[in-house]
Formats: structure tokens, C-alpha cells, sequence
């Protein structure tokens, strides 16, 4: 996925399975942002890293896999809450097999691999990563609706 080059704060990434999301429980620190809600891999980024090299380090960190960055097949800029700070939201697929090697990493408490639609009704979910999320879907089925199309 090409980067316009432009300052950013962090990327999360939508690993999916299917119609599943590899999710994690953030640990219950009041010193953190979004205390014990169900979180994405991803975090902030570090040196000149792309967005994509950011979120697959991170996923790489908290979650033990190591996915090439041709491999992201979508990937979306949003201003944060502040105004100020973008953040990159990328999806990509992953295999049984790669699912299977999960080791979960130091931070969280827990990980699972949850059906998108529950993600997003759940009330532990990050509010913006739903909407990111939602975007990410909307752009896919118009995709496969154009797709059926030609």
C-alpha cells in the first residue's frame, strides 16, 4: 500500500481469518488508554517506520507473527480526537496455519480470534476501531460488488 509520507502517530491493523478478528484484552492500568478494552494490533510508531511496517511490528510484538507488507490490502488514514495526530488503519489476511502459531506477548491479558460482527457489538470494543472497522467492510463489499459486476 503506498503512504503519502505525511507525519503519523501510530497504525492499527485488522488481522483477519475469515470473518474473524484477532483481538486482545488490554490490561486494566489506569495509565493507559482504553483500560481493559478489546483492542487490534498496533500501537505507536517508531523511528521512520511506514504505517505498514509499524502495524506489522506491532503485530509481531503482541502477537509472534511475522507477515510480509505486501500482504495489507488496505489501508486508510484518520485524524484522531485531538485534531492533530493521524493514525493509519490497515487489514490483512491471515492463515489457519498462521493463527495456529500465535505467542501472545507481554501486554493484555488475553487474546482470542472474534467474529467481526461480535467485535463490533461488543461493549468492551474500542468505539473508534468499530467505526474504522466499519469503513474497512463498506470498502470491501463495494469491491466484491464490483468484482461480480465485470
Amino acid at each position: 500500500m503506498t503512504w503519502d509520507g505525511l507525519p503519523f502517530g501510530g497504525a492499527k491493523l485488522a488481522a483477519l481469518l475469515g470473518d474473524a478478528l484477532l483481538v486482545y484484552r488490554r490490561d486494566d492500568a489506569v495509565d493507559i488508554p482504553f483500560p481493559g478494552l478489546l483492542d487490534l494490533p498496533g500501537g505507536g510508531r517508531e523511528g521512520g517506520e511506514s504505517p505498514a511496517e509499524c502495524a506489522l511490528r506491532e503485530l509481531a510484538e503482541e502477537f509472534g507473527l511475522t507477515v510480509a507488507t505486501d500482504r495489507i490490502h488496505y489501508s486508510r488514514a484518520y485524524q484522531l480526537g485531538d485534531g492533530v495526530t493521524i493514525s493509519h488503519f490497515l487489514a490483512v489476511h491471515l492463515s489457519e496455519d498462521e493463527v495456529a502459531t500465535v505467542r501472545f506477548g507481554d501486554e493484555g491479558q488475553d487474546w482470542a480470534l472474534l467474529p467481526i460482527a461480535d467485535y463490533m457489538t461488543d461493549p468492551d470494543a474500542i468505539p473508534r476501531l468499530c467505526d474504522w472497522l466499519a469503513h474497512y467492510l463498506a470498502a470491501a463489499e463495494m469491491i466484491r460488488c464490483l468484482d461480480t459486476t465485470s
